[in-house]
């Protein structure tokens, strides 16, 4: 991406709040608690806010409807909404208005209920008109062509699937804050209904309630908080809507946004020290970790199933136990995030790395159809 600001931006503040189940709270509470906890761990009061961020699940018109809950006026207000990958491209955003002097503080926010207010997965998309006869399930059926493509291709297996959701478990067995923790076997996964073949219930994301926010500002504000993150590079795209329309099933857009990305900041995949990445099924993460330059195309079953990603591993991917055990309330992009910044602050607990200076976060919307690529660094790298 030409011209990011590099490092001229940090996230100051970040949080979670209600994570797993959250009865009681509607997902503009959620989204609010999570926006004052943010706030708090930077140091900076509500009324310094002049740019808000949100992408809530249930308001289409939830930008105008947050800043009145919380009584601002922004001068720069965005809901703009790519799915899980919103929050990300908020923060691209985000960095570019502080950049410009247009704003002086950024909040970026997201809550949802979705699991105490439904008991299920509430999602925007919807079969098209060419999908609909075919009655697909959506959007899992979408993640099947792709992991079903993988593995006609590349040889890829279920097994392979599989050892992605149990290094996420490992993780989150890390993780206080994951609401699915305890042991898992291969054979757990691999057995578990099916849902959308080869994707089984161990296949796909949780469905969980869920709220998290981050705090930006510029580096010279920044430098006065008591841990700021530097954003050292950002990059976002769209390849299309309809998983009919993908180019290739075996390629998305994180080829074209990750080497942006590391452009931008300066860096290469090998000087990477954690993948923060949108988990929403197993075979998001084989993709992912494939495009963004970890491994060779082809070759993502095979590097999950060595042990890399899992804890121990050469490349830690989803420290907080992902959307697979962590949580996923409707949107997981955010999380990302925030995992990111713990995780470079040094304020992971039990599952912290060691001395991390750089972390990526990617977030996925639609069926595989929005992807965005952060890149964050240690104090020491802007």
């Amino acid at each position: 991406m030409t011209g990011f600001p590099r490092a001229r931006t940090a996230v100051v503040g970040a949080s979670t709040f209600g994570l797993g189940e959250c009865p009681g709270w509607s997902s503009m509470e959620m989204t609010a608690q999570a926006a004052h906890l943010a706030l708090d761990d930077a140091g900076i009061t509500l009324d310094q806010v002049d740019g808000l961020f949100t992408a809530l699940p249930d308001d289409f018109l939830g930008g105008l409807a947050l800043a009145e809950y919380l009584g601002l006026q922004p001068k720069i207000t965005d809901n703009n909404r790519t799915g899980g990958s919103s929050f990300l491209c908020h923060a691209i955003h985000a960095a570019l208005a502080l950049d410009a002097g247009m704003i002086d503080v950024a909040l970026i926010t997201y809550g949802s209920n979705q699991r105490t207010a439904s008991g299920g997965l509430v999602s925007a998309l919807r079969s098209s008109v060419y999908e609909t006869p075919h009655r697909p399930m959506m959007p899992v059926g979408g993640y099947a062509l792709a992991a079903n493509r993988h593995m006609h291709d590349f040889g890829t297996t279920r097994e392979d699937l599989a050892n992605v959701a149990l290094a996420a478990r490992a993780w989150a067995n890390k993780n206080p804050e994951a609401f699915r923790q305890g042991d898992m076997t291969l054979d757990d996964v691999l057995s578990a209904r099916m849902i959308s073949t080869p994707l089984t219930a161990r296949d796909c994301c949780l469905v969980t309630d869920g709220a998290a926010a981050v705090v930006m500002t510029r580096a010279d504000r920044a430098a006065s908080t008591r841990a700021p993150i530097p954003l050292l590079g950002g990059a976002q795209t769209v390849t299309h809507k309809e998983i009919a329309a993908m180019p290739d099933l075996t390629v998305t857009g994180a080829a074209i946004t990750g080497p942006q990305a590391m452009q931008a900041a300066g860096i290469t995949p090998n000087d990477v020290d954690c993948v923060q990445l949108y988990d929403a099924f197993t075979i998001n993460t084989i993709l992912f970790l494939e495009d963004l330059g970890f491994c060779p195309k082809g070759e993502g079953g095979r590097f999950v199933s060595s042990g890399a990603i899992a804890p121990g591993g050469a490349l830690p991917v989803n420290t907080n136990g992902g959307g697979l055990s962590c949580c996923h309330p409707g949107m997981y992009g955010l999380f990302t995030m925030v995992e990111a910044v713990r995780q470079l602050r040094g304020e992971a607990g039990d599952r912290q790395l060691d001395n991390p200076e750089i972390a990526v976060s990617h977030g996925n919307g639609g069926v595989l159809s929005s992807q965005a690529t952060l890149i964050f660094g240690s104090p020491d790298t802007a």
